[in-house]
């Protein structure tokens, strides 16, 4: 899991995980760790003494909810409010063309697969030709479409889990050393 150098007011150096910041103003001083909600976990002193242990508490909880909770996700859940078509996120068309040596013109959806840690990889899915096109066929091909988009997202999500909590068995297996 990434981590990052943080010097708190007292010129304490700490090593902290992603998810977790650090809150100092006039009275509050402490970790506020972000990962499925906030918590703040305080110093429980003015002078900046509780931060490790509140830092280590914080790094505790951070580790629970990564193995309790799936992975925050970064898809786009809702389609922009300049989409004018009305589909779903990452589903667009029908897509007309016309292919070579053919004398009529085909449809289909362009469908944007997301994959955790790599480039989407696209996909069509045909609808038919202006001869065989019709409402029936359209519909039956945004419900595949849409079928293909959820089964996508959800192996996101999968792979964002799993990348996430190998992270943070290396994360446990570091703050076991410095004990």
């Amino acid at each position: 899991m990434k981590t990052r150098q943080v010097t708190i007011f007292t010129g304490q150096s700490f090593e902290v995980p992603q998810c977790i910041q650090r809150i100092d103003h006039q009275s509050t001083h402490g970790w506020q760790l972000r990962y499925g909600g906030t918590k703040l976990f305080s110093d429980h002193s003015q002078d900046g003494s509780g931060a490790a242990a509140a830092l280590a508490a914080a790094t505790k909880a951070l580790l629970v909810r990564i193995a309790k909770m799936p992975a925050p996700s970064r898809l786009q859940r809702q389609p922009s409010g300049t989409k004018a078509s009305g589909l779903p996120v990452g589903i667009s068309g029908p897509v007309v063309r016309q292919r070579a040596g053919s004398r009529v013109r085909d449809c289909s959806f362009a469908v944007s697969l997301p994959r955790y840690g790599s480039a989407p990889r696209g996909r069509s899915v045909y609808i038919g030709t202006e001869n065989t096109y019709s409402p029936e066929k359209y519909a039956q091909a945004l419900a595949k479409a849409v079928a293909l988009r959820e089964e996508a997202e959800a192996a996101y999500q999968r792979a964002a889990t799993r990348a996430r909590r190998a992270e943070s068995k290396t994360l446990k297996a570091t703050a076991v050393m410095k004990k």
